[in-house]
């Protein structure tokens, strides 16, 4: 099981980045609250993983601190969540503000999710009140302090289609990407900026 990665970041497209380690390309896929905390290209970053293997792949799953991989694992262990589910959850919102959602039961927020159904969300909120109950500490709006997390990343130009592309990647129908893109974009932004106010557009 891969479960760090230190290396040099070598590409980005959100939701995904490849990770120079020692001269092996890895391909990870990130939630968007992780890949905002990218260093630049070319910069070293460490990256906490979650390696899911398959018959047909093996998949990781990366994240800028314990925290977050730890509540996508905790996610992944709720009925009917898979990494592709788990990914969008993580994209629309940090961990803190997941938590403090499922502390409030609140189902309208987590059906605008692509892939959430209003069943599923309360069932999800179900399982995971229970399985957070030890997280309520630790959850107080306030990310735990990490010194091997990423640099933050610099504004770097983008093409408002990246943005939508990343959107699709993570669930979202092109319609529904278009029109949040169109919404939020301004001349200069980058891709993520986009990305970022595309996903609190749509909660």
């Amino acid at each position: 099981m891969i479960s760090r990665l230190s290396g040099q970041v070598i590409e980005k497209q959100p939701p995904e980045c490849i990770l120079d380690v020692n001269g092996v390309g890895y391909e990870i896929q990130l939630p968007m609250s992780s890949f905002y905390k990218l260093p630049e290209l070319e910069q070293t970053a460490v990256v906490y993983t979650h390696q899911v293997i398959r018959e047909d792949a093996h998949s990781l799953y990366g994240f800028h601190d314990r925290y977050h991989r730890d509540l996508f694992r905790e996610l992944l262990k709720a009925n009917g969540v898979g990494p592709k589910l788990a990914l969008a959850i993580l994209s629309a919102m940090d961990a803190s503000e997941f938590i403090s959602l499922v502390r409030s039961d609140a189902v309208t927020q987590l059906v605008k999710i692509p892939g959430v159904g209003k069943k599923t969300a309360e069932r999800l909120l179900l399982e995971m009140k229970d399985r957070l109950a030890k997280w309520q500490q630790t959850a107080t709006g306030v990310e735990p302090v990490n010194a091997d997390a990423f640099d933050p990343v610099d504004d770097v130009s983008r093409a408002d289609n990246e943005a939508i592309e990343a959107l699709q990647a993570l669930g979202y129908t092109q319609m529904q990407a278009n029109k949040a893109v169109k919404k939020v974009a301004q001349p200069g932004m980058s891709n993520e900026q986009i990305i970022r106010l595309a996903l609190k557009s749509m909660l």
